[in-house]
């Protein structure tokens, strides 16, 4: 259940079509739909604007297909699903799910992406090709919320130029997602230039003594930029619903 048709319910009982208690029940009822292997939160969007995302690594397709249908029974539109490889995406086509698979970001969307309704527009930097799936996971993440996105690669600080090339950008964005391995250092860059929040997301590319991404996670977290904010290693996702909340928050229109 969402929040329109919890409004239509309340219309509903305005108008005396149905009771009070009738309204009662029917939100109870959509509550959850225990599966066996997975109970669906089918309230999530009703309480925080945004559905149930489908975390696709160490599920089965057969258990990702019975949560899509779950969730599209309940009357969702659009469903997310996020860490699906390219062989366990062809196993949930062959049990008949609908869904698009977007290879580079590994990610499905079951549903039509909306069309954006955010204040401003969302910002993804990142440092280098190599950081392209993280990049893809958060561009398809923010416009599946609903934001307009720019998404702009390989701007590293090790040609910076490339970046300063894009300053009107980073002057006009309502948030910036800024994505980065090896050394970490572009979030810090692009916090001395832009007055909006930046988040800053580590990546696991770069040599031994990058640590799968955590000399990167820390030169973020002790970034000198004020207004950056850093998530998981590789989250793209993560990074994507929090600009996504802040593009929407209310009285910010650009």
């Amino acid at each position: 259940m969402d929040a329109r048709e919890l409004e239509r319910l309340a219309r509903a009982v305005a108008a005396g079509e149905i009771t009070p208690d009738e309204l009662v029940r029917r939100v109870r009822a959509k509550a959850t739909s225990d599966l066996g292997y997975a109970c669906v939160d089918q309230q999530r969007g009703l309480r925080t604007g945004v559905p149930e995302v489908i975390y696709g690594a160490g599920k089965t397709a057969e258990q990702i297909a019975g949560i899509v249908e779950a969730m599209r029974s309940a009357g969702e539109q659009r469903v997310l699903i996020t860490r699906l490889d390219a062989s366990k995406a062809q196993e949930l086509q062959d049990t008949g799910c609908a869904f698009t698979y977007h290879a580079e970001a590994r990610m499905g969307v079951a549903g039509a992406l909306p069309e954006p309704d955010g204040n401003g527009e969302i910002l993804i930097l990142s440092a280098g090709t190599s950081d392209g799936a993280v990049a893809a996971e958060a561009e398809l993440t923010a416009r599946f919320l609903g934001n307009r996105v720019r998404a702009i690669r390989d701007v590293g600080v090790a040609g910076i130029h490339r970046l300063l090339a894009h300053a009107h950008d980073i002057a006009s964005a309502q948030v910036i997602i800024a994505i980065a391995g090896m050394e970490g250092a572009l979030p810090s860059v692009v916090g001395g230039l832009a007055s909006c929040p930046v988040i800053a997301v580590p990546t696991s590319v770069g040599y031994g003594a990058s640590f799968g991404g955590l000399t990167a996670l820390l030169a973020m977290v002790n970034s000198c930029a004020s207004g950056v904010s850093v998530v998981n290693i590789d989250n793209g996702f993560g990074a994507a619903f929090q600009a996504s909340l802040i593009n929407h928050l209310p009285g910010k229109e650009a």
